[in-house]
């Protein structure tokens, strides 16, 4: 079978991969009536806001500095290649690394129609596992996403004690979920040990295509709450109470999360592509930007 290996992005699109070496919680800190809680934010990275770049402003009722960023100039990120198995979902791509490049100061990830390691499409899916880990904050990350039957782009999180625990015991958080057959609508979603792959979510739809032009999809994250925004305007909440009230597990507040970009092609959910899909599909991300309520 053929394989690829784990790439660093470069400026302009890359000619061959580059090869790399049941809890129940009540924390007792939390006011039950709450919903968003001050204080301080866990985080390790290997990056930083950088020169210039630390700023704060206000949203969602506190007010946010900026602590880390990543504006596509340099790479922190993992590549996960090959299709295992379906990654749990029966998607039809191949992951590799060279589906990915830098692009005017752009991360694009692009959706091909075509044959490689036994799959008839290739992607990319990356993750800054072991390179950059965030508990709590505010997460902004401005892209243009594909479109069509059977593309799915995601913009998402995963704890970092995957490896330990397993999914969804780690807990998953959802940024932004699109399903290509409807091009005007995003998803907000979180998974834990009692949702499982249902999910619990939220949804935001337009007039236009959110293949048009550029927007912001925001994560605030409390310990007591996860909310969801498109271009500054909620569209979705789930807090720890909802969680106790149902019944269900919070897992959000046992550690770090680590991100995840990735355009899957086929799936349990949108289905596999059919004649009307184009190719090739691409996601941009302008930037992924992190900030600390103070």
């Amino acid at each position: 079978m053929d394989s690829d290996n784990a790439s660093d992005l470069t400026d302009g699109k890359p000619t061959d991969d580059k090869p790399i070496g049941g809890r129940f919680h009540r924390r007792k800190f939390l006011s039950a009536a709450a919903v968003t809680l001050g204080g301080g934010a866990f985080a390790t990275s290997t990056a930083s806001a950088g020169p210039g770049m630390i700023h704060t402003e206000s949203f969602d009722n506190n007010d946010w500095t900026l602590s880390w960023r990543d504006e596509f100039d340099t790479s922190i990120w993992n590549f996960e290649t090959g299709n295992n198995n379906g990654w749990g979902n029966n998607e039809l791509e191949y992951y590799r690394a060279n589906n990915a490049w830098t692009e005017n100061g752009h991360l694009v990830i692009e959706a091909r129609e075509e044959q490689y390691g036994g799959c008839d499409y290739t992607s990319a899916r990356m993750t800054t596992q072991g390179k950059y880990n965030k508990q709590y904050g505010r997460v902004d990350v401005r892209a243009k996403l594909p479109y069509g039957q059977g593309i799915w782009p995601a913009i998402w999180m995963l704890g970092s004690d995957i490896g330990s625990v397993g999914w969804p015991d780690c807990g998953e958080i959802d940024i932004m979920e699109l399903i290509g057959s409807d091009p005007d609508t995003v998803h907000g979603t979180v998974h834990g040990p009692d949702s499982g792959g249902a999910g619990v979510g939220g949804s935001y739809s337009q007039s236009n295509w959110f293949s048009d032009a550029y927007h912001t999809f925001t994560l605030t994250w409390y310990p007591d709450a996860i909310k969801f925004f498109v271009d500054g305007q909620q569209f979705f909440v789930t807090t720890l109470y909802d969680a106790q009230n149902a019944g269900r597990e919070w897992v959000f507040d046992d550690g770090p999360f680590f991100f995840l970009l990735n355009v899957a092609v086929g799936g349990n959910w949108p289905g596999a592509p059919d004649a009307s899909t184009q190719f090739p599909q691409r996601m941009e991300v302008d930037y992924i930007r992190v900030y600390d309520w103070v």
